[in-house]
């Protein structure tokens, strides 16, 4: 038997969503290269209104894919 939609959500941590100004701090770059990387689809993120918010664990996953490849 499949579980019901509330089982399914309470089963699953909810994601920290950041503003771009938060990423852009977390990343040490202006908000510029934030959106820029957004725009070019490189770091995900889910529009709300008019403003970008990108989960925690994309802005980790970014990050540690790019210290790999900077070597």
């Amino acid at each position: 038997m499949a579980p019901s939609p509330r089982e399914r959500t309470e089963s699953l941590p909810d994601p920290k969503f950041l503003t771009i100004a938060e990423v852009a701090t977390m990343m040490r770059v202006s908000k510029m290269t934030v959106y820029r990387l957004v725009h070019s689809g490189e770091l995900p993120a889910v529009r709300v209104g008019r403003s970008f918010r990108v989960t925690e664990q994309d802005v980790d996953d970014y990050l540690r894919k790019s210290f790999f490849n900077a070597g």
